[in-house]
């Protein structure tokens, strides 16, 4: 008061106040809800006995003061709302703001204020014209702001028009004085939108000449809008007055007995209720009475059809209805036909009642009966809805029951089928197709984005697949970016096989309209985790859809075979540079399956690279096109051979998944660029450096890269492509080599072992190996001969007992009368694996009688290295070999083994047999063995070998003791049990699986564990 007193402003003051009085009302506001809040309890904690009605009357009370209080305070609130808002808009220098009035050119910043009320517009234009994406990502952009209420703009602002009304008025000039006095209008001063500032304006004499152009200039801006009101309607009133004209003329004259739809109820009826849904439906309810005013009612209740309506009324006939020859008055006639029993009070009644006359109304029907309807359909039969619920979805005109009828759609089936999904899906396309681009983002990717977590993995693989069907009707923004993250998302996460396998092939489709290169990397890596997934069928999905799309993308980009398989290659090496405790064979499996998957691609470009593209036709001779694949000019020379080749060279051997990966790659990379081209481009880098030539053969040092997985890979992958004479010879030709060479050289023959293992395992080269092994049988050198038959071991599990009986055991016999006693040791692995794998008896018997003839000749009792392959062969084949052979042959051999090595005077061998000798008996433990070889045989086998190990080897001795006296506990028991039901038990053991057997012997001996880890070990 006393800076008013002193002529002064106190703006700054007056919002200070007025803040202060707003946060403590706010407060009061907050506590009573607090206590409302603090009034309200669970089921639970509810005391009945607290509650009752007399101890409700002071609670009740409370609550009404606290109500009143809470009126009053939102009245303060609002009255301070006013001033603050007044004061806070009065802050702005008057001398500032009249210099941007009188430079033009200078515009006045925008104001915080104004701001959040174009936000707010802006906003609601994007909602009400479905821009649902740009809303959500704006609202994100303006956090501070609640875009839901009006009053979070400003305290006194009203709401001023949407977007559309300001840019419709905004072009229209300010009308002149003299037109304004012709509208003739009243306008409130009150009702103003700026009321608060200019209100009143006679009653303040301090009033300012700025506050007053303002409010003229509202006042201008108010009768400007009503002109602009008063033309819409003048227009309206002339077409409706052309309407009537024409509506009369159609049904002008009526006859007596016509009955026209659009006027059923009596005159006070009609003119007391409005026509239902603006008049697009003909109600049926009240048909029983004609009336004679039709011209009249008709014209009130056609003249608000839509336009559409109108053109369809005017062709269609009036319906007439026979009358009968009666003077009943219409009072009466009404009275009698109020007992005819007809409900339109519900709202099925309502909807009955009515018959949609447009398509318009129609649509508008649908929309509100079918989510009634759908629950009551039973689900097996509610596929039959889909069309009905799309055909409306895409024509009816509200935003909002277009999405509640699509979410109807995505929810139709609880789980839907193979079959149910396939027709959501159609429906889906056809919708797309017909309503475009921007209704497809906005419209049906929400609801796929909705039902991405579901629980059910059958509606998560709709969305999967919804997300592949639409991928051609989306804009090509939100497919590369929101559609390939929610796929991305899906792949990543799900847990189902085939809700994977589905994001798979949809991330294929997306593939395949995918035009922004950026996203090549993304591919890239989607590519390699797919490939990773555990689930094979999620990888099949892979190779047969998403490699193929995203290799034709790398294609047109040009990047195939500049970039895609550069980066596969650089990755395979680091694997092996890597790879110090062994190489990943799964990483290694996922990179060279996406190379074997690129091949047809890169296959492709070369043809189109190649010189002759522009002459050949594409049905012409296509041996001619192979023929002349070894020139295709400089592309062809850099396929990444030599680089695929010094990665080979590089791999363990002794890994057979590795060796068939890159079998397998060579394989269909020469069957696809042909023969000419294996011939010409392939074998010659392959045949370079494998050097295999006689001069160049080194005896003493050997040929390292004979030892590399280069041989079985070049042997299996690349000569096994034709299966001509000549290819046949030329694969003899070269293992025979390879064989020679080794031996000769005394290499390693893991590589040679390993081409035999991938080449045995399929039957169309056996006859082809058993070729090769007859080659070094025959052959001059022992060291061959030796390399022969260590190789008929490996052949002999996969080869059938016929060419075993013809081709395989004479190959051994020969070989087992061989004068070097080296050359017939190294049968007895072959020998023992037939003993494993045949179950002819005469080849048996003739197996067992050579190995009788090792054991039993007096020429073979002091050889070493002779009874230490058969001991290490009877520990092999032991436990799965036949029962009898094992109980007559085996187990006795191996005791009289025992017993010659006590008294063995070499100490190294008395340590290598009896070393040999534990691991065969703790093999042959596992095995169901009768109590009279166990008590002639096995148990005084051990018991020689117990007393080898108390001299060499104390801690060997000790797992010996434990085994014996085991051994002899199953003496004692079988001894005091029923025989017929030892002899059972026995019949159920022997059937066991060996590993399960011998693990369950293992297991009950009383040792410690540091002991048994020495079982298998070796003295060293």
């Amino acid at each position: 008061s006393h800076l008013r007193c002193c002529g002064k402003k106190c703006n700054h003051l007056a919002v200070w106040l007025c803040r202060c009085i707003l946060v403590s009302l706010l407060s009061l506001c907050l506590c009573f809800c607090s206590d409302r809040a603090g009034s309200i309890s669970t089921l639970d904690s509810l005391d009945f006995a607290r509650y009752s009605d007399d101890g409700n009357r002071e609670t009740d009370e409370r609550v009404a003061v606290l109500e009143f209080e809470l009126r009053k305070a939102k009245e303060t609130i609002q009255a301070l709302r006013a001033n603050l808002t007044q004061a806070a808009e009065s802050e702005v220098p008057s001398q500032e703001r009249k210099n941007y009035k009188s430079s033009p050119e200078i515009q006045e910043p925008i104001r915080p204020l104004e701001k959040r009320a174009l936000n707010f517009l802006v906003n609601e234009y994007l909602l009400k014209n479905e821009y649902k994406l740009s809303s959500i990502t704006f609202s994100d952009e303006n956090d501070d702001q609640d875009f839901e209420l009006w009053d979070d703009v400003g305290l006194n602002i009203p709401k001023p028009p949407d977007l559309l009304q300001l840019y419709r008025s905004c072009g229209t000039p300010l009308p002149s004085p003299r037109d304004t006095a012709d509208v003739s209008v009243g306008v409130d001063f009150v009702d103003l939108p700026g009321n608060c500032i200019a209100q009143d304006p006679l009653k303040k004499p301090d009033l300012s000449q700025q506050q007053q152009t303002e409010v003229v200039q509202e006042l201008e801006y108010q009768i400007s809008l009503l002109n602009n009101e008063k033309q819409n309607l003048a227009e309206q009133i002339k077409k409706l007055q052309c309407e009537i004209q024409t509506l009369k003329r159609t049904v002008s004259s009526p006859p007596p007995t016509t009955l026209d739809l659009g006027s059923q109820n009596t005159p006070n009826t009609s003119s007391s209720s409005p026509p239902m849904d603006n008049g697009k439906y003909l109600d049926i309810r009240g048909v029983s009475e004609p009336d004679n005013n039709a011209d009249n009612l008709s014209t009130q209740n056609t003249s608000q059809f839509h336009p559409q309506t109108h053109s369809k009324l005017k062709n269609k006939p009036p319906v007439q209805f026979d009358q009968p020859n009666r003077k009943l008055s219409p009072a009466f006639q009404q009275a009698l036909l109020s007992f005819c029993r007809m409900c339109s009070d519900s709202r099925l009644g309502a909807e009955v009642s009515r018959i949609a006359d447009s398509e318009e109304s129609v649509m508008l029907m649908l929309g509100r009966c079918l989510p009634h309807i759908v629950p009551n359909v039973l689900l097996a039969k509610r596929e039959e809805l889909i069309p009905l619920i799309l055909c409306t979805a895409c024509l009816h005109p509200e935003p909002k029951e277009r999405d509640q009828l699509l979410h109807i759609l995505f929810n139709l089936i609880k789980r839907p089928d193979d079959e149910q999904r396939q027709m959501i899906l159609t429906g889906c396309v056809a919708f797309a197709r017909h309503v475009g681009p921007t209704r497809v983002e906005a419209e049906l990717l929400p609801q796929c984005w909705e039902q991405i977590n579901h629980k059910y993995p059958e509606r998560r693989l709709l969305v999967a697949e919804s997300c592949g069907a639409l991928a051609p009707y989306l804009p090509k923004e939100i497919r590369s970016s929101l559609v390939l993250s929610m796929l991305q998302q899906m792949l990543a996460e799900d847990k189902a096989d085939m809700v994977r396998e589905a994001v798979v092939k949809s991330l294929g489709i997306i593939m395949g309209y995918i035009d922004d290169p950026d996203k090549y990397s993304q591919g890239f890596e989607l590519m390699l985790l797919s490939l990773g997934d555990p689930s094979e069928r999620v990888v099949n999905a892979v190779h047969q859809v998403f490699i193929p799309a995203f290799a034709a993308w790398t294609t047109e980009l040009g990047t195939l075979h500049t970039s895609l398989i550069p980066s596969l290659l650089a990755r395979i090496e680091k694997l092996h540079t890597q790879g110090e405790h062994g190489l990943d064979e799964h990483k290694l499996h996922v990179f060279l399956s996406a190379l074997q998957s690129l091949i047809p691609p890169l296959f492709a470009v070369v043809l189109q690279n190649a010189p002759f593209t522009s002459r050949v036709k594409l049905h012409g001779d296509i041996p001619a096109i192979e023929g002349r694949i070894f020139c295709l000019g400089p592309l062809s020379l850099d396929l990444h051979l030599p680089q695929l080749i010094e990665i080979v060279g590089r791999i363990n051997v002794t890994s057979s998944t590795c060796v068939h990966e890159f079998s397998r790659f060579f394989w269909r990379f020469c069957r696809t660029f042909g023969k000419i081209f294996t011939n010409t481009k392939v074998k010659p880098q392959f045949q370079e450096i494998l050097r295999l030539s006689e001069e160049n053969v080194d005896a003493s040092a050997g040929n390292g890269i004979l030892t590399k997985a280069t041989v079985p890979i070049y042997a299996t992958g690349v000569l096994t492509c034709y299966n001509q004479e000549e290819d046949r010879k030329l694969l003899v030709g070269f293992l025979e080599d390879v064989m020679t060479t080794l031996s000769l050289s005394h290499a390693p023959l893991d590589s040679l072992k390993a081409s035999f293992v991938e080449l045995g395992a399929n039957p169309v080269y056996h006859e082809l190996l058993l070729t090769v092994l007859w080659y070094g049988v025959v052959h001059t050198s022992a060291l061959v001969r030796c390399t022969a038959a260590r190789m008929f071991e490996l052949l002999v599990k996969g080869v059938n007992e016929t060419l075993v009986a013809q081709r395989v055991v004479p190959a051994l016999i020969t070989l087992s009368s061989d004068p070097e006693i080296s050359v017939r040791i190294s049968t007895i692995p072959a020998f023992g694996t037939i003993m494993e794998t045949v179950t002819q008896k005469e080849l048996l018997e003739r197996v067992k009688m050579q190995l009788a003839s090792f054991l039993e000749d007096p020429q073979y009792q002091d050889q070493h290295s002779l009874h230490m392959e058969i001991i290490r062969t009877f520990g092999r084949v032991g436990p799965n070999a036949e029962p009898r052979f094992r109980d007559e042959f085996v187990l006795p051999h191996l005791h009289k083994l025992a017993l010659a090595n006590n008294s063995q005077s070499v100490e190294n061998k008395r340590i290598d047999i009896a070393t040999q000798l534990f691991e065969a008996y703790s093999a042959l433990s596992c095995c169901f063995i009768s109590e009279e070889v166990m008590v002639n045989h096995f148990l005084p086998g051990l018991r020689c070998l117990r007393a080898d190990m108390e001299q060499l080897s104390p801690e060997h001795e000790v797992i010996l003791s434990s085994m014996i006296k085991e051994c002899e506990i199953k003496v004692e028991n079988r001894a005091m049990s029923d025989p017929q039901g030892s002899m059972s038990i026995a019949s159920s053991l022997v059937g066991e699986d060996a590993k399960t057997k011998f693990l369950s012997k293992m297991g009950q001996l009383t040792t410690s564990g540091a002991m048994l880890a020495n079982v298998f070990q070796r003295k060293k």
